[in-house]
């Protein structure tokens, strides 16, 4: 039987769930197929004219000044009720601003921008993007020792999830279906996953949609559904992407599935965020885009991702494409701090459900009252802990080593100082 501490912080999670219901970000922003034929019947000179649905945040912002009511004090879970509730608050204002520059805004608020400073104070997601993109360009001319390029069907792509995603999940296994009209080449969900009927896959394109979409964003998806008490855990609301982004695209790390090409998509979608704030519009994006892929329909569908639910015209882009690389760095570390610390449970708690790494402390709490049940489904590289475990010992100890000083003996030892 619950204590009256804990039915308050049921009751708390209630209100957060009931106020990130209404909020679907992905959903409300999307373009109609007709928005990218009349671009390129345009000859690729237009801006796109996209009209967005009406939203109305009153109903989210009922259910966050109730959380608050119940949640007023300063305590730890108070300062976690608070933080989510200023999180759906902020969504839905964003999504009550679609089309205008309020969407940015409220989207900077919610995701960052590329020139802000980074956990450690200094560095910014702009400067790692551009450090990605001179190796690339450094090492474009390497013999990577990959197979020659060739283009996987959707449909065998799709084949492939479906024999993984019963293999890992069995009676819980999304449905894995096609999709004519997305921004992503797959969505990943509880009960279903999507992947875009006209994508080109590469070689190593399916193992990082597994590792990426299934071991992660669908066994998290389970797992919070399994939760028998917390139903916010259940919500991918903005305050968890950037943590759930960031785990995925470790899994792809870890897992050896995480390639240069992937990097500088990555790369490539925070500089043309920056060019956005700068002032470029959707053709600009458009054509920068187009130089780095060669293909006219990708480069369209990642300049629509940047300025989705904002101003096609320049200065108010959706910055949610940040998180990638900045919820990488955000967990890798933490991953890194949780096995220096010897802190098992840290890590565990990682796959409860959708979750911010600033609410790890609070679901500590949480699960020594009985709130939370352990994961259902773990990927299997933790699953199976040795590799992590050993590389991340090892990462750690690199960090104590003086690079510059080793960098500096290698140059002058090959006469490149």
């Amino acid at each position: 039987m619950l204590s009256a501490d804990a039915k308050r912080i049921v009751e708390i999670s209630d209100a957060l769930y009931n106020a990130s219901r209404p909020i679907r970000i992905l959903r409300n922003i999307s373009w109609p197929r007709q928005v990218r034929d009349q671009f390129f019947a345009s000859g690729a000179e237009r801006l796109p004219q996209v009209s967005y649905p009406q939203f109305d945040p009153t109903e989210s912002l009922q259910h966050t000044e109730h959380a608050r009511q119940l949640a007023r004090g300063t305590g730890l879970v108070e300062r976690w009720a608070l933080r989510v509730a200023d999180v759906l608050e902020h969504s839905a204002r964003m999504l009550a601003g679609m089309g205008t520059p309020d969407f940015y805004k409220y989207s900077a608020r919610l995701y960052g921008t590329p020139g802000e400073p980074l956990a450690d104070g200094t560095s910014t997601s702009l400067a790692l993007a551009r450090q990605f993109d001179e190796l690339y360009a450094r090492v474009g001319n390497f013999d990577l020792g990959a197979p020659p390029e060739a283009c996987h069907l959707a449909w065998t792509i799709a084949d492939q999830m479906r024999e993984a995603v019963n293999e890992m999940f069995g009676d819980d296994a999304p449905e894995v279906v096609l999709d004519d009209d997305m921004a992503s080449n797959a969505i990943a969900g509880r009960r279903r996953i999507r992947i875009r009927r006209t994508a080109c896959f590469s070689d190593n394109d399916y193992d990082q949609l597994i590792h990426h979409e299934a071991y992660i964003h669908v066994a998290t998806s389970i797992n919070a559904y399994a939760q028998p008490h917390l139903k916010i855990l259940r919500a991918g609301h903005p305050g968890t992407t950037r943590t759930q982004e960031g785990l995925a695209v470790f899994a792809e790390f870890i897992t050896g599935s995480l390639d240069l090409d992937r990097l500088r998509r990555l790369s490539d979608r925070i500089i043309a965020i920056q060019m956005s704030l700068d002032g470029a519009d959707f053709v600009e994006l458009y054509r920068y885009f187009l130089q780095r892929t060669d293909n006219p329909e990708q480069a369209f569908d990642n300049a629509r991702r940047v300025v989705r639910g904002g101003v096609a015209s320049g200065g108010a882009p959706f910055t949610k494409d940040m998180v990638y690389l900045d919820g990488l760095l955000h967990v890798h570390n933490y991953l890194r701090v949780m096995v220096s610390a010897g802190q098992e449970v840290y890590l565990m708690l990682l796959f409860c459900g959708k979750l911010d790494l600033e609410d790890i402390p609070a679901l500590r709490r949480f699960a020594e009252m009985g709130l939370i049940d352990p994961p259902k489904y773990l990927p299997p590289w933790m699953q199976d802990m040795r590799f992590l475990l050993t590389y991340l010992s090892y990462s750690s100890f690199l960090n104590s080593i003086n690079l510059g000083k080793m960098r500096e003996h290698y140059l002058e030892m090959l006469e490149m100082h």
